[in-house]
């Protein structure tokens, strides 16, 4: 997959075939599109264009909105090299490019810039400073600026809920990772580094590496312990995930009062302050709780251990 960033001069060569997004987590409706776009553009010799943002539009628009974000933009343009689509171009979001009518959008930066002749639109696509528009005003732009506007089929989830962002972040931030992971087609994942804790875990027979995630819009899930599967260094040197176990919480037996991610390996894992760690979220053991002395919280990290290999088939 081709990057680009737009700039002023960027000029692309030939036809494409396009679709406009946020693409935030990279769920099953949005591969569905791409996997749809990809097709469309197979089929008409073109090379297929996805077309996002590198921030959220509302950070920009409302300059103190706190974005709750499912993936960051390395981790996003990761994931929509998988679907296999030919170009990501990534838009510099700005209060100009805001101001921009969909007409202007399309003539200004799909044509003149991108070479956009065929731009493919979900369901609930919105685009442009006028959000009222319909997909029969993007059609009839299209009409006058050479763009062939199509509307992608709709996504048929065998699923209870529709795949969506905001319905990955709703179940997120009730504890439901197994319910997003559904929607997300893989495991939710959360990125950081292994920074110096407390200690108290290694204390306890029970050593976790406490994690600062690597941007701070990054949704955390909601407080409790969790099965995971942690994979260790960088995204270019990725190694066998390992399992463990993770506590999303204020250590509450501690009353240290602060939000903390403490992962607990299961099994032998070396010195691992410095690195970066992707959590992936596997399913939720419990709620997070206060106990009245630190060796039933051991007693407990201990049932919460072997009931986390159970669920990882350990």
């Amino acid at each position: 997959m081709q990057t680009i960033r737009l700039s002023h001069t960027t000029r692309l060569e030939g036809r494409h075939a396009a679709t406009i997004g946020f693409f935030d987590g990279v769920h099953l409706g949005h591969q569905f599109l791409l996997g749809r776009l990809c097709q469309a553009a197979r089929e008409r010799g073109m090379r297929s264009m996805a077309v996002t943002f590198d921030r959220h539009p509302r950070q920009v628009l409302h300059s103190d909105w706190q974005p709750q974000l499912l993936t960051t933009l390395a981790e996003k343009q990761r994931l929509l090299a998988l679907t296999g689509i030919d170009v990501l171009v990534v838009l510099p979001f700005s209060e100009e490019m805001a101001a921009l009518s969909a007409r202007d959008f399309m003539q200004q930066v799909l044509v003149r810039q991108l070479g956009v002749a065929l731009l493919m639109t979900g369901y609930d696509n919105r685009f442009g400073h006028d959000r009222t528009e319909t997909f029969a005003d993007y059609e009839g732009y299209g009409r006058q600026l050479g763009i062939d506007v199509v509307a992608a089929p709709c996504y048929e989830a065998p699923l209870p809920l529709t795949p969506s962002s905001s319905a990955v972040r709703r179940l997120l931030s009730d504890g439901c990772v197994e319910q997003a992971a559904q929607l997300l087609g893989r495991p939710y994942t959360l990125r950081g580094t292994v920074v110096h804790g407390r200690q108290v875990g290694r204390q306890m027979g029970f050593p976790t590496a406490n994690i600062e995630p690597e941007e701070s819009c990054l949704l955390v899930p909601r407080k409790g312990v969790y099965a995971v599967r942690v994979g260790m260094g960088n995204s270019s040197e990725r190694t066998e995930a390992a399992p463990g176990i993770t506590n999303i919480g204020v250590r509450p037996t501690f009353g240290s009062g602060g939000l903390s991610i403490e992962t607990h390996i299961l099994g032998d894992c070396g010195d691992l302050y410095g690195q970066a760690l992707t959590i992936a979220f596997i399913g939720r053991l419990r709620s997070e709780q206060a106990f009245d002395t630190p060796a039933e919280l051991t007693r407990q990290m201990a049932i919460d251990a072997e009931k986390a290999r159970q669920l990882l088939n350990l």
